[in-house]
């Protein structure tokens, strides 16, 4: 993050909108809007932003996993790639 670019008052958002977003949609780093002085908002472009959730879910994927592991409900692989086969020979009703 560029601090001298990349943290900007509400009121540069109200009268510089396109540039603003000119800015985040090029550099593809987020902007903090502040009001008072206080952080409020963050702009970040969208593709950014879909990669972070796509992230943020994987993520949340692998700390179920773990969590089932500590909990012991766990299966062998095998035992999994069977019941799998099993299933896709069974016809459709």
């Amino acid at each position: 993050m560029h601090i001298t670019t990349d943290i900007k008052p509400v009121t540069y958002l109200k009268v510089k909108a396109a540039d603003l977003l000119d800015q985040i949609n090029d550099t593809r780093r987020p902007v903090i809007i502040t009001q008072n002085g206080e952080p409020r908002a963050v702009l970040q472009d969208p593709k950014s932003y879909e990669e972070m959730r796509n992230a943020l879910g994987l993520l949340k994927l692998l700390a179920q996993g773990e969590e089932d592991i500590r909990k012991g409900n766990i299966r062998q692989q095998e035992d999994v790639f069977n019941d799998l086969e099993r299933l896709l020979r069974e016809p459709l009703s």
